[in-house]
């Protein structure tokens, strides 16, 4: 078989395989709609009991955008929470500010613990946690990160389902007026509406540390965060569903809003992704037990599908590069455009149907939104090429990875603006 017609084949397959999976998100978001719908108007009764939430964060260097996550912490429309922040060894005025919040705030529910100095991100959560919290459940947020007043009041009732262990919520990006600020507003848009679809069939596995809340005895029962990954958030995720994801589901709730900064340079963004990718793949890597695995206390489409799809994007990422050379290649030798113009159209469609059924964004949000769409397919080559770097520089740090080489414990955020235009619609 020739070169030529083996990248055929896989750019008809790839083609095929991309159609298939904006067809079956679209379906399994639809139907998330329609039964958090009928839930949503069967649930109206107000609750008799409403249990502590505790709500844990550590903070480094945030005198930027510590005030106005406090800040939206005191709107929060629940009446039983309390809010834990651990100061990760600042070395700017975040404590000072939160000393000042605590003062000028004497009824709210706050309490400081501070650290000499920065044990990591997941070792000061679990400090907070295992020291401190009081409540039946437990929410993280990042120290950039804004809760909708509505957040808690939502998020307990996903919890009626006594199989329910831990909650994603749906988290936006603070609007900037950058093209990078764009990219990350509509990427979250669709990768978002996409968990739609892994909680209608159970397969859901990577659950982000922002406004993501557990049951408090299943975090004490498993140890909490574990400290040796880039991203101890999708490690506690899929530690839970490795217990078994029928009896220890992780849902994701469209109504539980957050919104949390972009990051706002490309290098900064570079750093952020293969972060991502390199600590995904390294709970990938030592949960692949759950990979094809027939216990019955896995759901087939989460050891079937969304574990060996996590493999695959990986290598379907790494051949676009030539598969996008090869529809140029086509364009140009056939002398026509429809290929280019076909994929314009698709991605283009594709974000239209993420963006107007968008229940969190006004019309004239969807609309200003809509108008981004025929710039999207051009922009969305910025993340690719991002995507493309983080997955070269993991595969370079290979035997790092299978050899499950411990990372380092420090942690810093990127730069934050402390933008306070953001205004939730109603969730």
């Amino acid at each position: 078989m020739s070169f030529e017609l083996i990248l055929f084949w896989l750019f008809v397959i790839a083609g095929l395989f991309n159609l298939a999976h904006i067809g079956f998100y679209l379906a399994g978001a639809n139907l998330y709609d329609i039964k958090a719908f009928k839930l949503k108007a069967k649930n109206q009764k107000t609750r008799k009991k409403l249990p502590l939430i505790s709500i844990v964060f550590a903070t480094f260097n945030a005198e930027k955008v510590i005030a106005r996550t406090l800040e939206s912490l005191t709107k929060l429309k629940y009446p039983n929470y309390e809010v834990i922040v651990v100061d990760n060894g600042s070395a700017d005025s975040t404590r000072k500010l939160i000393r000042s919040f605590i003062k000028e705030h004497p009824k709210f529910s706050l309490r400081l613990i501070g650290k000499k100095q920065n044990v990591g991100k997941a070792l000061a959560i679990n400090y907070g946690a295992k020291n401190y919290a009081k409540g039946e459940f437990v929410m993280t947020l990042d120290d950039d990160s804004v809760l909708h007043p509505n957040a808690l009041r939502n998020v307990v009732r996903y919890f009626d389902d006594p199989n329910v262990a831990g909650v994603a919520a749906n988290v936006r990006i603070i609007e900037e007026p950058s093209v990078l600020s764009i990219l990350q507003m509509l990427e979250h848009l669709i990768s978002y509406r996409s968990k739609k679809t892994f909680t209608v069939t159970n397969c859901e596995l990577i659950v982000g540390g922002v406004a993501s809340t557990y049951r408090h005895n299943l975090l004490k029962k498993i140890g909490y965060y574990d400290t040796g990954t880039m991203t101890e958030d999708i490690g506690l995720s899929m530690k839970i569903t490795a217990l078994g994801n029928k009896q220890h589901k992780l849902v994701y709730a469209a109504d539980v809003v957050a919104a949390t900064e972009g990051v706002d340079t490309f290098k900064g963004l570079l750093k952020q992704r293969f972060r991502w990718k390199y600590g995904c793949l390294q709970n990938i890597i030592r949960y692949k037990n759950m990979l094809g695995n027939s216990d019955k206390k896995y759901s087939r489409m989460l050891t079937h599908y969304r574990m060996p799809m996590a493999f695959i994007g990986e290598v379907m990422l790494l051949l676009e590069p030539l598969l996008i050379g090869y529809m140029l290649y086509l364009s140009y030798s056939l002398q026509s455009v429809e290929l280019i113009i076909g994929s314009y159209a698709l991605i283009t469609a594709y974000l239209l149907l993420n963006v107007m059924p968008d229940e969190h964004t006004t019309l004239k949000q969807r609309l200003r939104l809509a108008l981004y769409a025929p710039f999207a397919y051009f922009i969305f080559y910025i993340m690719n090429l991002v995507q493309i770097s983080a997955a070269i520089n993991c595969l370079l740090k290979g035997k790092s990875l299978i050899n499950q080489t411990p990372h380092s414990g420090t942690w810093r955020s990127p730069d934050r603006r402390g933008n306070t235009a953001m205004v939730f619609n109603k969730a």
